[in-house]
């Protein structure tokens, strides 16, 4: 059996780096988890943009390699893009990382990447660790049509409104939360959402790795959810279909129809149907005209 710390020794020798901005995936924890043709770009890499220099200073050393850092957070990234169209035009090898993951997903660097693309300067995927396909992949929850929300707002007002803009949609829902923030995300989500099956995954790679799953209210009220540490991805099963008959949402119509206009009347039987806004409004006006 060959050593695992050399594997693969017939790895495919690497290939010249050319100029471009390199969307580079790091490990999410598990330091094992970079990919070899990640440290490729990263060791021709004439600059490399950062969410926290810091963290990525570590990484590389980890690895051995040397670059110029240049910090791109929140507060940083229209300078970053502009230093990196720069370079990109003096033929240089333009490295993006975030703190862990992917960049772009929850990420500053989007800013960078849109200018780049605006200037026609070439960008490249460098494909490697996420949390959100980690999370849904042990999640038990169907993939075959998932909504990536990101954060939700911080105060419950906010979030329960943002999840009611999604309670209709009839796919997975992955979420990223904070330790802190999670009891109350999660009871907000059981209270739009309802018993939804779901699953929240921590530390994911590490090794207190964890994957908590069950109805959401369940989830809300299970003391491992009480502000636990770490990073934190939330996956929620679609919501079952209901099968609303016409008689159903004419009688539904006609209701709203008697406080509101016909506009007004099929948003709201829409929202509580679990149906399309549009045929009820056209179905509205058929009503009215009788």
């Amino acid at each position: 059996m060959p050593d695992p710390s050399v594997f693969p020794p017939t790895a495919p020798p690497p290939r010249p780096v050319a100029s471009g901005l390199y969307l580079v995936a790091t490990p999410i924890g598990n330091l094992r988890d970079m990919t070899l043709r990640a440290l490729d770009v990263l060791a021709a890499a004439d600059l490399v943009l950062a969410e926290d220099t810091r963290v990525t200073g570590k990484l590389l050393s980890a690895y051995g390699l040397k670059a110029k850092l240049e910090r791109c957070d929140d507060h940083a990234s229209a300078r970053a893009a502009e230093l990196a169209v720069e370079r990109l035009r003096e033929g240089a090898v333009v490295a993006l990382v975030s703190d862990a993951g992917t960049p772009l997903v929850s990420d500053p660097g989007f800013v960078v990447a849109r200018a780049v693309i605006a200037e026609g300067l070439p960008v490249h995927p460098i494909p490697g660790a996420s949390s959100l396909l980690a999370a849904l992949c042990i999640a038990g929850q169907p993939a075959d049509r998932v909504l990536f929300a990101g954060f939700l707002p911080p105060k419950s007002g906010a979030r329960r409104a943002a999840l009611e803009d999604l309670r209709t949609g009839r796919q997975t829902l992955v979420f990223f939360e904070s330790g802190p923030r999670l009891a109350d995300s999660l009871a907000d989500m059981a209270a739009v959402l309802g018993p939804r099956p779901a699953a929240v995954a921590r530390e994911l790679t590490k090794l207190y790795e964890e994957c908590i799953r069950g109805p959401l209210p369940d989830l809300a009220a299970d003391p491992r959810c009480q502000a636990p540490k770490g990073e934190i991805v939330i996956v929620i099963g679609p919501g079952e279909t209901e099968t609303v008959s016409d008689a159903d949402a004419d009688a539904a119509l006609a209701e709203a129809m008697t406080r509101l206009p016909p506009g007004e009347a099929a948003a709201e039987v829409s929202k509580a149907l679990n149906l399309p806004r549009k045929p009820l409004y056209r179905r509205a006006l058929e009503l009215q005209g009788r």
